[in-house]
């Protein structure tokens, strides 16, 4: 059993947490993030940290406790710190270009994909075969990096097409190997 809704969250310096009703908002030095919790657990906001309460040991509080003191957690250091997710482009001809606010794909189609960026998400490509997904938000951060790496898949025979930064890719051997 996980006791992770038993820790408290510790509010760092410039950070300021404020609840209202089930809501609750962190405001810091990179934004700021709200998010509706579940009316189950108690949420207490102390001077210098946050503590979590569940009413009871049930098995679906105890999920909802570690759950909810993860999302709190994570609102906490997307303000502070921000999330970057990086991906590669491999392949013969793959590459990625921002113009203006669009990131251009191609990955081998007959046509570049184009992604827009939404708002309070940041997308930049340092050299023309990574993109790196930048944002406040742990959630969306994941969500545009999933699109974009949805576009082309790895696939298992070369290995080609877009991934993770430090991805393994399974491989397989091909019709000729044994």
């Amino acid at each position: 059993m996980s006791r992770i809704g038993l820790k408290p969250i510790e509010i760092p310096e410039g950070v300021t947490i404020a609840k209202e009703g089930n809501t609750v908002t962190v405001k810091g030095p990179k934004g700021e993030l709200s998010r509706e919790l579940h009316p189950v657990i108690t949420v207490n906001i102390g001077e210098s940290e946050v503590t979590f309460e569940r009413p009871s040991d049930n098995k679906t509080y105890r999920s909802l406790h570690g759950t909810t003191r993860s999302l709190v957690n994570n609102m906490v250091e997307g303000v502070t710190k921000g999330y970057e997710k990086n991906l590669e482009l491999v392949g013969v001809g793959y590459r990625a270009q921002k113009t203006g606010e669009k990131l251009v794909l191609n990955v081998g189609y007959s046509h570049p994909v184009e992604f827009v960026s939404e708002e309070g998400i940041d997308i930049e490509v340092p050299s023309n075969t990574k993109v790196t997904v930048r944002g406040i938000d742990k959630e969306r951060v994941g969500a545009v990096a999933s699109n974009i790496r949805s576009v082309r898949l790895p696939e298992p025979y070369k290995g080609k097409g877009i991934r993770y930064e430090g991805e393994e890719v399974r491989r397989k051997e091909g019709k000729t190997g044994k």
